[in-house]
């Protein structure tokens, strides 16, 4: 098991946003100091629930200040961006960082966005797979050409730079439902599960993936990503007494709300391919401690933590993509006491000791 750190940068009341940046550099190169595999930012525009509307800029940037920690996207949302720029800035980061650069995508879901945007959410799904189309082609071809109904190159173009890694670099598909899952098990994309969906609903989108991609005839072992709320304490009543109070000091509703929900502005339902979704982003405001301690987050002492860690793993997921407390307003060596706790009472058990990692 393979473990990253996520990267939300909200923005907190009374940050600035180089406030909001620095703290999480500073993060991030203790990932790297602490062994873990790599880090991955998210994007969003228009409020401060993220306040990185463009990922490959930070990530040159980290690449500068980090040498051995994988560098990744979580997720870029394709269908708000010219699918050429993603593959020249995408193919430009991975030069920079010596091909560390691990690409995650998806077709986003927050209503607000896209229509900051003047794009129509119930066309994500394939303005996605057209930019993926696009983008891979881009990557994979010395010259390509693109007529679609969403995009085109014009001309036949050759990108430059071209991706350091060979074909180029890992892509991993944001994916949970079992339509989305399967589409992209069927052509051997890895996905990349997101963290508001319980446990029993990624264990079966792991093990979806792999018996459709086997099934496919892909029999590469590509690594799953798993993302999950992650915390572990000394003793299980500190973390539940730790879990109550994170949620107190924060309203869940100006994550989970009528913005951030994949809403058809015109019919004021689930806008068409959200469906599977429908009302998710509305109810997880009202979400039980009990149900978030049971069944969506990693949390615990350390021995409850590594049993649901084995648990992700043994359903087929390789790499753990750990948020310590995106929404959490955490100072910032109150964090870096997580990341280090963690990484010395958990990830010894699914690998190397620190020292090794290093």
């Amino acid at each position: 098991m393979k473990f990253s750190t996520f990267h939300l940068f909200h923005r907190f009341d009374g940050q600035s946003f180089k406030d909001v940046y620095d703290y999480h550099l500073e993060l991030i190169e203790l990932a790297e100091e602490l062994g873990f595999d790599g880090v991955r930012l998210a994007e969003h525009h228009f409020r401060d629930y993220g306040v990185v509307p463009n990922l490959f800029t930070m990530l040159a940037h980290a690449a500068a200040r980090t040498s051995r920690i994988r560098l990744g996207t979580g997720i870029v949302v394709l269908p708000l961006h010219n699918p050429v720029h993603v593959a020249e800035e995408a193919a430009q980061v991975d030069v920079l960082s010596g091909g560390r650069l691990e690409l995650g995508i998806g077709r986003g879901y927050q209503s607000f966005e896209f229509e900051g945007f003047g794009i129509d959410l119930a066309e994500a799904r394939d303005r996605f797979n057209e930019a993926l189309e696009v983008i891979v082609g881009l990557w994979t071809q010395e010259v390509y050409q693109h007529e679609g109904k969403f995009y085109r190159t014009g001309a036949e173009v050759s990108l430059v730079p071209r991706p350091l890694q060979s074909p180029h670099p890992p892509v991993h598909v944001a994916a949970v439902s079992p339509e989305t899952v399967t589409m992209y098990a069927e052509r051997g994309l890895p996905i990349l599960a997101d963290p508001a969906a319980p446990f029993r609903k990624v264990v079966q989108a792991a093990e979806t993936w792999r018996a459709t991609a086997a099934q496919a005839g892909h029999t590469d072992a590509a690594d799953l990503v798993v993302a999950r709320s992650v915390y572990v304490a000394p003793t299980l009543e500190q973390a539940r007494a730790d879990q109550e109070r994170f949620e107190a000091s924060f309203d869940r509703s100006r994550i989970f709300n009528e913005r951030s929900a994949p809403i058809d502005p015109r019919t004021g339902k689930a806008a068409q391919g959200f469906e599977y979704y429908q009302d998710r982003y509305l109810k997880g405001g009202t979400l039980s401690a009990d149900f978030r301690w049971e069944q969506l987050e990693v949390i615990g002492d350390p021995a409850r933590v590594i049993e649901q860690i084995s648990l992700l793993r043994d359903a087929g997921f390789g790499n753990l993509l750990c948020d310590f407390g995106s929404t959490r307003p955490m100072p910032l060596e109150d964090m870096k006491r997580v990341m280090r706790f963690f990484a010395t009472e958990v990830m010894p058990a699914f690998g190397a000791s620190e020292g090794d990692r290093r």
